[in-house]
């Protein structure tokens, strides 16, 4: 069984191709014109053992916050896709990652119920810029997309942390180790890990 999503979406906007393969081994090519994202994309795939391909082209003269948005519910919907019916997965993932002073959990469901609870970052998170190009206050509206269009439950927690790039960085991290964890096959399941047969 393959497992591989690939949505483009064209906006005024933004222009963003994703392609992932739940099973890869971690290869990217990310390039989103947003540096930063760019590199918590790459963790994202490699921390999840995914085979990802990101692409965008968006107005970031005007701001970065229409492409990031449209690269997360992209890869939200190419998330889905790959995912299929969704047979023979665990459902539940969920990792702690360290980043040196930060530390951030991420749990997901693959329930087919969008939701997002996300808490603890610092409050020096809502007016930070990474780089000089990634207000870091953006973090919540990706992983609600992600979420949304995934169709995924996801909680993330900031444990502890003080600098914006680490706590960022974790979180990140914890997601895609979540994921990998909920998407992996298990072989005592041969069909639909839910009571209601569907997810």
């Amino acid at each position: 069984m393959t497992r591989v999503g690939r949505v483009e979406r064209i906006t005024k906007e933004s222009k963003v191709l994703v392609e992932i393969d739940l099973d890869g081994t971690g290869t990217t090519e990310i390039a989103t014109g947003v540096p930063f994202y760019d590199h918590m994309l790459d963790a994202f795939g490699k921390h999840g053992a995914f085979d990802l391909t990101v692409r965008a082209e968006g107005d970031v003269e005007v701001d970065v916050h229409h492409t990031v948005e449209d690269v997360a519910i992209v890869l939200g919907q190419a998330l889905r896709q790959a995912l299929g019916e969704k047979k023979g997965i665990r459902r539940f993932g969920d990792a702690w990652i360290p980043m040196d002073e930060a530390l951030a959990q991420a749990v997901v469901d693959v329930s087919g119920r969008p939701y997002t609870v996300h808490t603890g970052e610092p409050d020096v998170m809502q007016g930070f810029v990474v780089g000089g190009h990634y207000p870091t206050v953006l973090n919540r509206h990706v992983f609600e997309s992600l979420a949304f269009h995934g169709h995924l439950a996801l909680h993330v927690r900031v444990a502890d942390g003080r600098d914006p790039h680490h706590v960022t960085e974790a979180e990140f991290k914890a997601i895609a180790r979540a994921l990998r964890a909920a998407v992996e096959p298990d072989t005592r399941i041969t069909g639909i890990a839910s009571t209601k047969g569907t997810l």
